[in-house]
């Protein structure tokens, strides 16, 4: 599982909006960042509490460059991020990891068969600087929910 001092997997695996729009976020994030992990788009946890925790914290605005990652299309977390954020963006990305490989690059990754019908991430926030894993944050059990935690 991804630790403290850990570089970030350098992948052009995620997507942004469309396909052909690969995002590697060891290249991303040089300075100062967040990556948020969320186990799918458009769940109500996700939706209704952990993700608009981070978007209407105080704290946005200093935490650098800030990213959503699922294990999802990037059609859906396109979507997401709109339906999330209708009037004013916040400046966070929505970046989807459809083949998993970003996450299980992670060692973040779970089978959710039951639920979502394959492989999903874990519920994680990875405070970054300068490409290295400042703290990590990740639910043991899947289940648990807390909409700051990286701004604790």
């Amino acid at each position: 599982m991804v630790k403290v001092g850990d570089s970030i997997p350098d992948l052009e695996v995620l997507t942004e909006n469309s396909p052909g729009t690969k995002i590697n976020l060891a290249k991303e994030l040089t300075g100062k960042g967040l990556i948020i992990g969320v186990p799918a788009a458009f769940s109500p946890a996700c939706s209704d509490s952990h993700i608009p925790g981070y978007i209407n914290s105080s704290k946005l605005k200093s935490a650098g460059k800030v990213f959503v990652v699922s294990v999802n299309d990037p059609f859906v977390m396109k979507a997401w991020g709109k339906s999330l954020e209708p009037s004013t963006p916040s400046g966070i990305r929505y970046l989807g990891d459809p083949s998993c490989d970003f996450t299980k690059a992670l060692d973040l990754d779970f089978d959710a068969a039951a639920i979502f019908g394959g492989p999903r991430g874990k519920r994680y926030a990875l405070v970054i600087e300068d490409g290295k894993v400042k703290s990590a944050h990740v639910e043991p059990d899947n289940t648990g929910l807390d909409g700051e935690t990286a701004f604790r």
